[in-house]
């Protein structure tokens, strides 16, 4: 298949994805309390999403970027692109759960919600590193990535596979905490992690 179509398939569902987060966002000007209470009374709500976006948002630039690796794309390459965006599209869920959680639930239903949270970011990590795992085994094929360079992205990109279950852990003891974290590993993602040449000096490629 033409990867212009995985990319194009991909590009629509995280797009959906990430609008449906928004849909949980509410505030009713004509219900008792000012405006400002009740932003600050639905602080959940709003800091899971802000987090979600930037999740998926990563997700989306790095799927792009690795991408722009792939010169084949098989069937084993489609599914584990599939898992990843099964798992994406879960994100509205879990964070409308561990949201209204923080808000309203008992300390057992702010556990399960962030369980639920993690299990799902941990899901996408597994898969997004499987995808890119299978993109630069082909380039290694081909002679463009020496293995050993191949191991070191991999353990640059595969980051989130050990640090996602570990903030899950945190965020059965203290949610917010999880949600932090998780914001902050998405900057880690920020930054290349492919270790392709992407962006780079073309003289200082090697």
């Amino acid at each position: 298949m033409n990867k212009g179509r995985v990319e194009a398939f991909s590009d629509g569902v995280l797009a959906v994805a990430i609008t449906l987060l928004v849909l949980d966002l509410h505030l009713d000007p004509g219900k008792g309390g000012s405006l400002l209470s009740q932003l600050a009374a639905s602080w959940p709500s709003f800091v899971a999403f802000v987090v979600s976006f930037l999740v998926i948002g990563v997700i989306w630039v790095n799927h792009h970027s690795i991408f722009r690796l792939a010169t084949t794309v098989d069937r084993v390459l489609m599914f584990w692109n599939l898992i990843l965006l099964m798992f994406v599209t879960a994100v509205p869920f879990t964070t409308a759960t561990l949201a209204g959680a923080l808000a309203d639930g008992s300390p057992a239903d702010i556990r399960v919600a962030a369980v639920l949270y993690g299990g799902v970011a941990t899901g996408f990590a597994v898969a997004f590193t499987f995808v890119y795992g299978r993109i630069t085994l082909a380039q290694v094929r081909s002679g463009s990535m020496l293995p050993v360079d191949r191991r070191r992205a991999l353990r640059r990109f595969g980051a989130g596979i050990v640090f996602y279950p570990l903030l899950t852990g945190v965020g059965v003891v203290y949610a917010p905490a999880m949600l932090v974290g998780i914001a902050g590993l998405s900057i880690y993602y920020l930054f290349n992690q492919t270790g392709s040449n992407e962006g780079r000096d073309p003289e200082a490629r090697g």
